[in-house]
């Protein structure tokens, strides 16, 4: 039978996640429910949770220029950065974030912080459990994206910042702007959510589902239970299917096309081109994709922040969307990308239109790219200069 793995570099771990004794980078630790626990959506609770967080620039007197960039789905705290010691890659909003930069680290006091449910240190799936110090596993709760909110809000009241300049994201990180808008409208006075929705839709769940019905496929996944496992012997075959066909709603078919077109990258000797195992160069792209996760992310983290982004829905439990929607008061940039499949700028539309008459500032701004819902993190200019704009107008505004 012909061998089609092709895994044959480094060994990959049970688990790409940041743990214990490894470096720790630029990160801080928060830790908070000691004495009380913090109650989850779903009406369980963790005790001694932690949150990862990273810090750029200096909070002033009066903390009126703290700004929280919330990351996407498998983000993290560094969003700015060079790879180093901890962090085996830059950040990942570089560009956008930084000293000079749209987010101007001279000016601001920026944070963020690696979600609830997350892997780079922030408590989750591979946390040690209070009660007997062996990993969560799928002893770990559902969280919501309400849920990681409300950590984060713990998190601001430990670094004295009682409202938020403005609250930045894009997709899952769009998510969290929003129910920071919702849930504590006197704490934020601005907000960007770009290349993100309201509530997900059926196709958006239904991709989410796909990718986690063949990461629960995987024999190794051993119902979560695999940070013992050898190296190799954890659940990487599922989690890069999951991420390969995630990396595929990222993008666009122009794309995709414009940049593999039906090139092979390998092929058997004495191959035309026509044999059951020669590869396309679009297939390389995406094993490299699903290679570049496995060594940094957890397989556990990706269902539960999956299924958190499932979940979202600002009208739940508050009597509808229409009536979340309007506790939202402040300036509202929203940024939508022409060419995204995964959430289409439909979504961002409909975002802005609920909100577009709540001050004077609010607007929304759509992105001509050809990189589809990657656009926000690789349309790094175009996404900068509409930001700069919008904390610009809001400063003067101010004056």
């Amino acid at each position: 039978m012909r061998n089609t793995n092709q895994h044959t570099g480094t060994p990959y771990a049970a688990t790409g996640a940041w743990l214990q004794g490894h470096e720790v980078g630029h990160r801080s630790f928060f830790t908070f429910a000691i004495q009380r626990p913090f109650t989850l959506d779903s009406g369980a609770s963790l005790r001694d949770v932690t949150l990862v967080y990273e810090t750029w620039g200096t909070l002033n007197e009066d903390q009126s220029n703290a700004i929280l960039i919330c990351h996407a789905w498998t983000g993290d705290s560094h969003v700015a950065g060079e790879a180093e010691q901890g962090h085996p890659t830059p950040g990942w909003w570089e560009g956008v974030v930084g000293p000079g930069q749209a987010v101007d680290t001279n000016k601001y006091f920026v944070v963020c912080s690696n979600v609830l449910g997350g892997c780079q240190g922030s408590t989750g799936p591979t946390s040690p459990h209070p009660d007997d110090g062996a990993p969560y596993a799928l002893r770990f709760p559902a969280v919501t994206i309400r849920d990681m909110v409300r950590a984060q809000a713990w998190l601001a009241d430990s670094l004295g910042i009682n409202t938020w300049h403005s609250v930045i994201g894009g997709s899952m990180g769009g998510m969290q702007v929003l129910e920071w808008a919702i849930t504590y409208p006197l704490r934020v006075k601005s907000i960007v959510p770009i290349a993100t929705c309201i509530e997900s839709s059926a196709q958006q769940i239904a991709w989410g589902a796909i990718g986690r019905r063949a990461l629960l496929m995987d024999p190794l996944w051993n119902n979560g239970d695999y940070y013992s496992a050898a190296p190799d012997q954890g659940p990487w075959h599922g989690l890069a299917i999951a991420r390969m066909i995630a990396q595929v709603t990222f993008r666009t078919d122009n794309r995709f096309n414009e940049k593999f077109g039906r090139e092979l990258c390998d092929t058997n000797f004495h191959s035309d081109g026509v044999d059951l195992f020669d590869r396309f160069e679009v297939e390389n792209y995406l094993d490299y994709h699903g290679d570049k996760l496995i060594r940094r992310f957890d397989a556990n983290s990706y269902l539960y922040i999956g299924k958190a982004m499932d979940l979202h829905d600002v009208g739940r439990g508050r009597g509808g969307v229409s009536r979340a929607m309007s506790r939202i008061t402040v300036p509202t940039l929203t940024i939508g990308i022409d060419s995204d499949i995964l959430y289409p700028a439909y979504q961002q539309e409909l975002l802005h239109e609920s909100v577009r008459q709540n001050h004077p500032l609010t607007r929304y701004v759509q992105i001509s790219s050809p990189e589809g819902h990657d656009g926000f993190l690789i349309e790094t200019a175009k996404i900068s200069t509409e930001i700069s704009n919008f904390l610009f107008a809001l400063e003067e505004a101010s004056s």
